[in-house]
């Protein structure tokens, strides 16, 4: 665990340094007024291709290309808090966000050149992905989603195809098996998301560090809430579209809990994100990278 510890401090300072490079006060306070996180991505590079300097490189740069999409992600959503504290567009404003957003995303970039042309591809090739997911993401909030695939397939562009990303280029840099540790990073990245959605619903907004259930007033028709589309009745159907993109009461709050539990769509999810992480697990641990399948356990039994 030490180790760990350190290799993750490593990271933080190679991307102190990259920002440092910029030599800009302005720029230095925003980055330093940024939440931090759990560094999900450079945990994975780390386990994966070890703590030498090229992996602790390769981890900051993925971990600043990650940064940069959640300023605009906080923008997009007109979000007022990340990770329980306030978002950098709610106290420096949006222009600021989308701005430190560009310079983050360039001097990731700038860095990832450094790298071996497979590994910068799957990484540049990522972003796209999360670019193309955010717009999809966008459209789909503009009315309420009965469709699964176009979820899953927003879902896998918007957070699953940079985390397969990462596990997959750490993979090339350590000279592992490529396509197994990307569909381990793939698997991942969809049940992360599925669980993200889950505890919108379940848990209470100190934990979340949000508004309980903010993701049906943003307009976004989570798995939990597809399944339960479709299982509700007509009058049901009809109640839950209706409350789509609206501020929620503690009645309505309290319905949709009921009614989750009644109709099992909550479960079902679950089971889903569940069926994915095991495939995950067994991926590593087949491969002796109990480190790795540990994540994978960890992430879908978390409560916040």
């Amino acid at each position: 665990m030490p180790e760990a510890i350190d290799a993750l401090g490593a990271v933080e300072a190679k991307m102190r340094a990259f920002v440092a490079e910029l030599n800009n006060d302005e720029i230095e306070k925003l980055y330093h007024a940024l939440p931090k996180g759990k560094r999900l991505r450079a945990k994975l590079v780390l386990k994966i291709a070890g703590a030498g300097d090229e992996a602790v490189k390769l981890a900051a740069v993925i971990e600043m290309i990650h940064a940069a999409s959640l300023l605009h992600d906080d923008v997009i959503d007109d979000a007022t808090t990340r990770r329980g504290v306030a978002s950098l567009n709610a106290t420096e404003g949006s222009k600021q966000a989308i701005m430190m957003g560009d310079i983050l995303y360039s001097k990731g970039f700038e860095k990832l050149t450094d790298f071996d042309r497979t590994i910068a591809a799957t990484v540049a090739g990522a972003v796209t992905q999360l670019s193309v997911g955010e717009l999809m993401d966008v459209r789909l909030g503009e009315a309420f989603n009965p469709d699964v695939e176009a979820y899953m397939q927003m879902i896998y562009q918007k957070t699953a195809a940079l985390i397969e990303a990462t596990a997959a280029s750490a993979a090339a840099l350590a000279g592992k098996e490529r396509a197994i540790y990307a569909r381990y990073g793939r698997n991942l990245g969809l049940a992360f998301q599925i669980v993200d959605d889950i505890l919108d619903i379940t848990q209470s907004a100190e934990k979340l560090g949000k508004p309980a259930m903010h993701d049906l007033k943003e307009g976004k028709t989570t798995l939990p809430y597809i399944y339960l589309y479709e299982a509700l009745d007509e009058e049901g159907k009809a109640r839950l579209v209706a409350l789509h993109g609206r501020e929620l009461t503690p009645e309505t709050r309290d319905w949709i809990r009921l009614v989750m539990e009644e109709t099992g769509a909550l479960r079902r999810a679950y089971l889903y994100a569940r069926e994915l992480g095991e495939e995950a697990v067994a991926l590593m641990t087949s491969r002796g990278e109990e480190a790795l399948a540990s994540i994978v356990s960890a992430m879908i039994e978390r409560e916040f």
